[in-house]
């Protein structure tokens, strides 16, 4: 098995970003590693960066404050942050890089468009560019029922 020592989390308000956070809690149990989960506020180009957006705001500080209740619930101690940024996907490879992460760990659901499999946009570009191991979490169509 390989030595993890830091695991990023991206997470969303959605069940495969709550799965993707417990299976990363699991797996630094394991490994004794540190878990960084990040919610990343995307910022449209006509607005400034740092940007107030209050609505965003909330949504953001109640999914980290769910994932830091997973992560207890899991055991696990976590360390979150927020981001604002023009591009999802960038900012998760730019926190990867920064914090020298061994692995991310993101979560997604099943997802067609025109009759063909479909992933983000933010996935394949963190699939694309990430410095370092990428797990990712698929749930079913229509996942899990929220609990």
């Amino acid at each position: 098995m390989m030595k993890l020592s830091r695991i990023l989390v991206p997470v969303s308000d959605d069940i495969a970003a709550e799965e993707a956070l417990k299976l990363a809690c699991f797996l630094a149990r394991q490994s004794k590693a540190k878990v960084y989960v990040v919610y990343v506020i995307e910022v449209k180009r006509s607005l400034p960066l740092d940007a107030q957006i209050p609505g965003d705001m909330k949504m953001a500080e109640q999914v980290l404050t769910r994932a830091e209740d997973i992560a207890a619930d899991e055991d696990c101690e976590i360390e979150t942050d927020l981001l604002q940024a023009r591009d999802v996907g960038s900012a998760i490879i730019d926190e990867a890089q920064e914090r020298a992460v061994d692995l991310i760990v993101m979560g997604t659901e099943q997802k067609k468009r025109f009759g063909f499999y479909h992933v983000s946009d933010t996935i394949y570009h963190v699939m694309r560019y990430a410095p370092c191991r990428v797990l990712l979490l698929q749930e079913p169509p229509g996942g899990k029922n929220k609990e």
